[in-house]
């Protein structure tokens, strides 16, 4: 079953007389409404096909202006071991070179050569047949600038770094060239993309309970199997792209090619992916092309001295909020630099696509601060947009989809752009999923300002499906932004009163614990089946870790206390955490079992506001939550549109996963043909308060027929 985006997109590209135009206005066969802003569509659709045009013409495609990394930084040629630098700079001075420091401190200093192209080059042959770098040095450049200032610099396409804090705050580059017994040999083929994406966001740090660090290598031997268990099929690594503020979640990117050495080396990374892969499990990456830190020393910024080598200069190349530097997408060497860099982590770590972080920031002058985003489309084509950022983003789908038909792209952005995931041959942007960002803005809102008898059934329905038409979502409840301290997940908002005495089961089950297990389990479900094309999940918030997330920092004497997952509580089978994981084990097997991500936008048929109950279809499965806090219902009439036996497949109030038990898993469910809100057939349940069952057809032919 093709899912409502690839159904529109096939009916545009191949409906009787279709005839697409191809001047990027394509999507307005989508959206009529999109009609009066048919130029600024033909001009994004048209820069972007100028760049292409220019990377075929100067470059011989983009395939092979992508594959930046292989011209510079660091390259070996590995039948004679002589290494190969390039660095791309504006300064116009002859007396740049490169400084080797290894572990002996034995330092020598290599001088480079200015090509005609403004690129300095140096290659050094191998000395009695090894590289004359060893494996490991420290490395630098050192130039002088055009004011006459010497200046030492990272390479900016250095592919490993690491810190010494007891030396330095700054990050020392490596020349990373392990012999070829210790570089690891990817075994396993990338999965194919899933039809659906139920994604697993996590950040390797803090992967263990313990106070430290967690290693690649941990989490490839803890995480992994974890997560497969749990019925994931993507998993989405936050913070890898190398940072030097721990505590910034990986958002202050200073090194772009370089996998964080703080959780272990390249080769543990690769080893990580390919596991990964053996279980069938897609990896995305969390990229940050959105902004880039605004060190120096060990950063792009003032990389040749001055402000506007890969950024915009002055005001226009610095984010106030973020602090940080904000790339100049119209440079066509910073394209080259983007481009690049995402060719590379799919080509050296095999990674299978992108979570692009802060979109909205990019996709806009004002970055989306102070911004409404009413959802007037005026205000996606104003004078507000950045329509160099556009047109990156258009390439680089582009780029990513031709070159790795499987690739996935994810945006981050909640202003709700028009065709960000369309392809570009309709003038979209070329994303395969949005993050349906308001999604956990309402859940935290209801918690926090509604009574239990104040839930609008219909205004949570409505969020849950406003999305735009033939472009998919990714849904999800809570963010890892809301785990943060100074915010608090949904679990601590449902049960925090009560949370670290009420969780075991030694104790009496509370009517606030009971409370928050059924609604946090509920929501989910809720949130899974109606709200989008894809579901994601942060680790831990599965099973509703108990405790908020704070980076060591300062403010909290670097303390590792609440930098980690305490995922052992879900193992101690005195507590009720268990019971919360396992049903999130349950809900996603289920899906995979059905497939309703995928399908067609499910139908609601009942929005009941006094009995606070909601029924849909999505999938051939009929799924009915009681939202009431304390009103039960017997023999409640239900639409079916599909007559037969139907039969319990997923219920959040089940002994197994913390429930009561009240309704009986082996009851079947009859249909009557006859008429009811909308559907064809009808048939009664038993729905207690606050329970979500899934029914699905177990024979076609109903009994009663």
């Amino acid at each position: 079953m093709t899912d409502i985006a690839e159904q529109s997109s096939n009916t545009l590209l191949s409906g009787p007389g279709a005839g697409l135009p191809n001047d990027g206005t394509g999507v307005i066969k989508l959206d009529p409404y999109l009609s009066p802003f048919q130029d600024a569509l033909k001009r994004r659709y048209a820069k972007a096909q100028e760049w292409i045009k220019k990377f075929a013409e100067l470059e011989g495609g983009v395939e092979k202006f992508s594959r930046g990394a292989d011209i510079f930084g660091f390259n070996v040629d590995k039948d004679n071991n002589v290494i190969y630098l390039s660095s791309y700079r504006c300064v116009s001075r002859q007396d740049t070179m490169l400084i080797e420091r290894t572990d002996n401190w034995n330092i020598k200093a290599h001088p480079m050569k200015k090509s005609e192209f403004g690129v300095w080059e140096i290659t050094l042959p191998a000395i009695d047949g090894q590289p004359a770098i060893p494996h490991n040095s420290k490395v630098k450049i050192s130039m002088e600038t055009k004011a006459g200032v010497r200046i030492d610099r990272l390479p900016a396409w250095i592919k490993y770094v690491t810190q010494d804090l007891k030396v330095s705050p700054a990050y020392d580059a490596r020349f990373w060239n392990p012999p070829e017994n210790e570089r690891y040999t990817f075994k396993h083929p990338r999965p194919k993309k899933p039809l659906s994406a139920r994604v697993y966001e996590a950040h390797v740090g803090i992967s263990s309970p313990e106070l430290r660090v967690t290693t690649f290598k941990e989490f490839t031997r803890d995480m992994l199997p974890r997560i497969k268990n749990l019925g994931y099929n993507v998993i989405q690594l936050m913070a890898i792209m190398e940072h030097a503020y721990y505590a910034s979640f990986g958002y202050q990117v200073n090194n772009f090619f370089a996998a964080s050495s703080r959780y272990g080396t390249p080769e543990d990374l690769k080893e990580l992916i390919d596991t990964a892969h053996s279980m069938g499990l897609v990896v995305l990456l969390d990229v940050v092309h959105s902004h880039a830190s605004k060190n120096v020393l060990d950063g792009l910024n003032e990389f040749d001295g001055t402000d506007n080598l890969y950024f915009h200069e002055g005001g226009k190349g610095r984010h106030d909020q973020w602090d940080s530097r904000l790339f100049n997408y119209g440079n066509y060497e910073v394209m080259r630099f983007l481009l690049s860099n995402l060719r590379f982590w799919m080509d050296e770590y095999h990674f299978d696509g992108f979570r692009f972080d802060g979109v909205t920031s990019m996709l806009y002058h004002h970055h989306g601060v102070g911004a409404g985003f009413s959802g007037g489309y005026h205000e996606y084509f104003g004078p507000d947009v950045d329509e160099e950022a556009i047109v990156y983003l258009m390439v680089a789908n582009e780029m990513l989809h031709d070159l790795y038909p499987d690739c996935i792209t994810i945006a981050e952005d909640v202003s709700g752009m028009p065709g960000l995931c369309l392809p570009l041959s309709l003038g979209g942007v070329g994303f395969d999923y949005r993050l349906a960002m308001a999604i956990p803005d309402m859940w935290i809102k209801i918690l926090k300002e509604k009574k239990d008898e104040e839930w609008d059934m219909a205004n949570i329905c409505w969020i849950l499906t406003n999305r735009r038409h033939g472009e998919k979502t990714i849904a999800y409840c809570e963010s890892h932004d809301q785990a943060l301290v100074g915010d608090k997940s949904l679990m601590m908002h449902l049960c925090d009163a009560e949370m670290y005495t009420h969780m075991s089961i030694l104790s009496e089950l509370t009517p606030i614990i009971a409370r928050g297990m059924a609604l946090h389990k509920m929501i989910r479900l809720l949130t899974h089946g109606l709200g989008g094309e894809g579901y994601l999940n942060f680790e831990g918030n599965e099973f509703g870790h108990p405790e908020w997330l704070d980076f060591p920092r300062e403010g909290n004497n670097n303390s590792f206390w609440y930098a980690r997952r305490q995922l052992n509580l879900t193992t101690d089978n005195l507590l009720r955490y268990k019971d919360l994981n396992e049903f999130d084990r349950q809900m996603n097997l289920t899906e995979d079992q059905y497939g309703w991500l995928h399908a067609p936008q499910a139908y609601i048929s009942l929005k009941n506001e006094s009995d606070k109950v909601i029924v849909f279809e999505r999938a051939g499965c009929v799924f009915i939550f009681n939202f009431h806090p304390y009103q039960s219902f017997s023999d409640y009439r239900i639409g079916i549109d599909t007559p037969g036996t139907y039969k319990i497949v997923l219920n959040t109030d089940s002994k197994e996963v913390g429930g009561f038990g009240h309704v009986e898993p082996s009851t079947r469910f009859f249909t009557t043909p006859m008429e009811w809100n909308g559907r064809k057939n009808w048939t009664h349940i038993y729905i207690p308060s606050r329970t979500a069952l899934v029914l699905a057809l177990e024979s076609p032919v109903s009994q009663n027929a």
